[in-house]
């Protein structure tokens, strides 16, 4: 086919869409007039030429494991040639940098042979949009892997997390990337999910801020930032991937859907994924209450909806909702999809005779297609200077593991390692002669990254290549923190499996030695090729394999043990804790994670991290999360089941002390549209500059339904030299206290709130209450989102605040 031409016409007049002097919307209007019905179904669609599960570098007898649910049925049969699949042209070009273990040049290469057939052999040329994963980084070959985002949700941050999406969104836009599908905004509900470590923690608020920030960094990158798995996929029956989610309206409205309605009002993301879960019997991908009347109706949405990998023919083959895939088309782009990753299955051509016989209307197919060509012509690939060459232009110069992507991604790994329990040994004491390293997580980076980190999610496919990043185990970083000390390993267990074979070497090197680390924890994996991760979900909350007869062997030595947990959800540590000298929690900190971990154990770095879940104590998952009403939260002696975690909500400790106290409320009575000032000090009373992370709960005393016991309102974390103190005054609006009332609208009550300050959502030692007062009113998209907090250095040096 002869090549388009996207310059302007003889007479020097550009085509209106490709004119960047006009209005978006009327550049979108003049396109879509132009365009013919088979051409504007085209847009809706998406190909993923990666997707080849015969290429990869197994033996005959090896599987290749799947990188997105069901890869294997779908890249075997469903899909057609390239050439078709453009023909009239294409919404999104899927993962052309993260299929496979390709260089920065590489991909950058292969992204303009393929938008230069999309552009060359359709009539109008209109280049299709790249997307990428990027939830632990820019999911490549090479990449910065940067900690998982629920070691993210640990440092309560959101400027750190800020700074961290914007390299990210960099990156990947010096190689012709347009669209990363990230951040996840699902609040954890069950521990026992695989996909934990993917999330940013339990409460909805530290959600909805890190979330939000995240979506900041991307877009000014010039990346869509997308919202995923809109909703309710985190609280399925079982915490089965994928499972049905057995919830009501209330708790979707209260608990799941405020992050993504934060992340769009003041985060400004500019797409929405659908959860692949249905919710009481209807799946998010073909409700149209949800994609349609709470997103667009309700919160004013003007991105795009694109479909969660095969979401759409899902609707056939596993929700039984409509006979075949075209049908499960038609469902979703009725219910409010625009563009169907990762191949076009359900929203082919057939379209286009649906139209025509009468059984949907065109409308349908201009309001998917309106919405994709405004965000091309946003990103400015309709712009008559636009190549496929120049959107590649940043290829030859990225470092895509640049010493500040590195610097930033050790910074992460630092502030988001809790310390739980530093017991009588840590920081460690200068002088240790012999120091036994031991178990699975303590020689294997691996276990520092996440399942959509390359290594763990394309590399298995592709055995031999390494990591494609220099990531230092914290076996390695222990020698190198700890350089006159003699350092012996041993591996004792698999983090996986039954063999116990290791347990008498590794016993036999922590008794000989002063100290024995150990190091245990999960292997992020997909669809059952880890512990954690997509598709690796657990049965109970006992560490995986047999590690925790491990850790009861080497307590019985009677050396000292610093147990060190690497992982992706909380695991019930209450037997370990009962047997450890000292206990870490390190959420996958990424490819820094080694010397993070170690310059916590010495005392180089001052922990300052923060649970965003609770660790449980006993293996049955008891608790739930935090959030729970009164029958939730305690046994009340009607129950033999405990709900009280091991630590809390919201819990850490570092190598100084802080005292917060001194409540000042300035109002007793504040109208149900009114606000009020709540004031703490904060005071480092230890010997060591640290970091405090001081935190504003909420309580509706009475309420026409539960209310949680207690729920996260506002946090800032606030560095403190010793000796120093500082105020923190948080603004909270009557909007912060609203909730979803028995009619299901949401609403200011009044009524007493009851005000806590304090360290953790179990360490509150500031209450006081204010009355709210006046009518109920009722509140929708245009409340108050966010908390804002002030901190004021009273004595030392500055603080900071989130």
């Amino acid at each position: 086919m002869t090549a388009v031409d996207r310059t302007p016409a003889v007479d020097g007049v550009l085509r209106p869409w490709q004119d960047p002097t006009l209005p978006v919307a009327d550049r979108v209007h003049a396109l879509l007039e132009e365009m013919t019905l088979e051409e504007k179904v085209g847009q809706l669609g998406s190909r993923w030429i990666g997707n080849d599960m015969q290429d990869q570098e197994l033996s005959q007898d090896e599987a290749a494991p799947n990188v997105a649910p069901m890869q294997d049925v779908f890249s075997a049969s469903g899909t057609v040639p390239f050439e078709e699949a453009i023909r009239h042209g294409l919404g999104h070009l899927t993962r052309v940098h993260g299929s496979g273990p390709v260089t920065a040049r590489e991909g950058a290469a292969e992204v303009v042979r393929l938008q230069r057939q999309v552009v060359e052999q359709s009539r109008l040329g209109i280049p299709a949009i790249v997307h990428e994963e990027c939830l632990t980084g820019f999911t490549t070959y090479g990449a910065t892997v940067y900690p998982a985002a629920i070691a993210w949700a640990a440092t309560f941050d959101p400027g750190l997390v800020e700074r961290m999406a914007a390299a990210i969104g960099r990156d990947m836009r010096a190689v012709g990337v347009h669209q990363g599908l990230s951040p996840v905004m699902d609040v954890v509900r069950d521990y026992r999910w695989g996909r934990v470590e993917e999330t940013m923690g339990e409460d909805p608020y530290l959600v909805s801020m890190l979330g939000a920030a995240y979506v900041r960094g991307l877009e000014s990158a010039g990346i869509i930032a997308t919202l995923k798995h809109f909703a309710g996929y985190s609280a399925s029956r079982a915490a089965r991937n994928h499972g049905p989610v057995p919830m009501g309206r209330r708790e979707l409205m209260d608990m799941i859907l405020p992050p993504f309605e934060t992340a769009i009002a003041i985060g400004g993301a500019r797409s929405v994924m659908n959860s692949y879960s249905d919710v009481d019997g209807v799946p998010a991908g073909a409700d149209p209450w949800l994609l349609t009347e709470v997103l667009r109706e309700d919160w004013g949405f003007t991105g795009t909806v694109v479909s969660d990998y095969w979401a759409v023919p899902f609707l056939a083959t596993m929700h039984k909702i409509a006979a075949d895939p075209r049908e499960a088309g038609v469902r979703a782009l009725e219910a409010g999809i625009d563009v169907e990753l990762p191949d076009t299955l359900g929203f082919g051509q057939h379209l286009v005779e649906r139209v025509r016989s009468g059984e949907i209307p065109e409308s349908l197919i201009d309001r998917a297609a309106r919405r994709l060509l405004t965000q091309k012509v946003q990103l400015g690939l309709l712009d008559p200077d636009w190549t496929p060459e120049r959107s590649v232009a940043g290829a030859d110069s990225v470092d895509l593991d640049s010493p500040g992507n590195r610097a930033l991604a050790r910074e992460l790994a630092e502030r988001s390692i809790v310390l739980l329990d530093a017991g009588d040994v840590l920081p460690l004491r200068p002088g240790l002669r012999r120091v036994a390293v031991v178990g699975p997580c303590a020689d294997d980076p691996r276990t520092f990254m996440g399942c959509y980190a390359f290594p763990n999610h394309v590399l298995p496919r592709h055995p031999g290549l390494g990591l494609g990043v220099e990531a230092p185990s914290l076996l390695d970083a222990l020698r190198a923190e700890l350089p006159d000390a003699e350092i012996v390993h041993e591996r004792g267990c698999d983090v996986q499996g039954h063999d116990r074979s290791g347990f008498a070497a590794a016993a036999a090197a922590a008794r000989g030695s002063d100290l024995c680390v150990v190091a245990v924890g999960d292997l992020a994996g997909l669809f059952g090729h880890g512990t954690s991760g997509e598709g690796c979900d657990a049965d109970d909350l006992r560490l995986p394999g047999v590690q925790e007869d491990l850790l009861a062997e080497l307590a019985a030595t009677g050396t000292p043990v610093v147990v060190v947990v690497v992982s992706g959800r909380p695991y019930a540590l209450g037997d370990v804790h009962a047997g450890a000298a000292a206990l870490v929690q390190a959420f996958m900190p990424g490819e820094e994670g080694g010397a993070a971990i170690a310059g916590v154990l010495s005392g180089r770095v001052q922990p300052s991290g923060r649970l965003p879940v609770q660790i449980p104590r006993g293996h049955g998952g008891q608790p739930g999360t935090y959030l729970q009403p009164p029958l939730g939260a305690d046994s009340h002696g009607i129950s033999n089941l405990d709900p009280t975690p091991l630590f809390p909500f919201g819990y850490g400790v570092s190598y100084t002390t802080f005292e917060v106290g001194d409540l000042r409320i300035d109002a007793a009575d504040v109208p149900t549209d009114g606000e009020f000032a709540v004031t703490v000090r904060v005071r480092n009373t230890g010997g060591r500059a640290g970091e405090e992370v001081v935190q504003l709960y909420l309580h509706d005393v009475v309420a026409q339904v539960t209310r949680p016991v207690r729920q996260l309102a506002g946090f800032a974390r606030v560095p403190l030299e010793p000796g120093a103190s500082a105020r923190v005054t948080f603004q909270v609006h009557a909007d912060r206290t609203a909730f979803t009332g028995r009619d299901l609208r949401r609403i200011v009550e009044p009524g007493d709130v009851e005000i806590l300050v304090g360290t953790s959502a179990a360490d509150l030692p500031c209450r006081g209450t204010v009355r709210l007062t006046g009518p109920a009113r009722v509140v929708g998209h245009d409340r108050r989102l966010v908390t804002p907090v002030v901190v004021e250095q009273q004595e030392g040096s500055d603080a900071g605040q989130s």
